[in-house]
């Protein structure tokens, strides 16, 4: 097993990318600690694993962040793995984004990403060892309509990790990030549901891919695996594009 032995926090654990990461990890022998805003979809996930800790609470939360990285290294002495894909998007232009709503998304996706790496980082420097694995998005590089904060916000996400795997690099510690595309999750059907014909933009994005489809949780997982392993020992500071081809077309 790749992580046998490995302890490992991933945000956002409670749907998605996220739960298809943390089952992923369990398979391959990670202790976890899971973490989301949503309690009942942190107990679902749990059902799906046959042991791990769960942690409700906001993810941009600096005491929060601290508190689960110092319960974690109390409990099993080390923190290997650090997985930050809690998200949230809310659609809209700068016109039509509100200011709390742009603070809300970067809240979630930069304040959870950065405020979780800034927990983990002092531990895996005294291990000299440690993998952080962020989400970024194919958008990130690409662009898109309508979803300004979003896209802004991983955008932000990219540069955070490769600047963050230059100032760690000589500390054992790798810091990549993985670019999905549209992925069959619930904050993608969300996203669809905004608009004032969901089925006719759902076509579209679908068909953007080059491969035609939507990407499935569990595809992402397995990039996620390789760079939690010591599979990708040499590998930090890149982005690792798991899009269906929708950057090629």
């Amino acid at each position: 097993m790749r992580l046998q032995g490995r302890t490992a926090i991933i945000t956002g654990a409670g749907s998605g990318i996220g739960r298809a990461s943390a089952k992923l990890f369990a398979e391959e022998g990670a202790r976890l600690a899971l973490v989301d805003r949503d309690a009942a979809g942190l107990q679902d996930t749990l059902k799906l694993l046959s042991e791990a800790t769960t942690h409700v609470g906001d993810v941009g939360d600096a005491a929060f962040a601290e508190a689960v990285v110092g319960d974690v290294v109390a409990r099993h002495g080390r923190l290997d793995i650090l997985m930050t894909a809690a998200g949230f998007s809310c659609g809209g232009t700068v016109l039509t984004t509100s200011p709390e709503d742009w603070d809300a998304v970067f809240r979630a996706n930069v304040g959870g990403t950065w405020l979780w790496a800034r927990a983990a980082v002092p531990q895996m420097q005294r291990q000299n060892s440690g993998s952080i694995i962020t989400l970024a998005s194919q958008l990130a590089i690409a662009g898109g309509k309508g979803n300004s904060a979003y896209i802004a916000a991983k955008g932000a996400i990219v540069s955070l990790t490769r600047t963050m795997a230059v100032d760690f690099a000589t500390d054992g510690i790798r810091v990549n990030a993985i670019a999905p595309g549209a992925i069959d999750t619930p904050m993608l059907r969300r996203s669809f549901a905004r608009h004032a014909n969901p089925d006719e933009v759902r076509e579209a994005s679908r068909n953007r891919h080059a491969m035609k489809r939507f990407g499935q949780a569990e595809e992402v997982a397995q990039a996620a695996l390789h760079l939690a392993s010591d599979a990708s020992s040499f590998t930090t500071g890149t982005v690792m594009v798991v899009d269906g081809g929708w950057l090629a077309a």
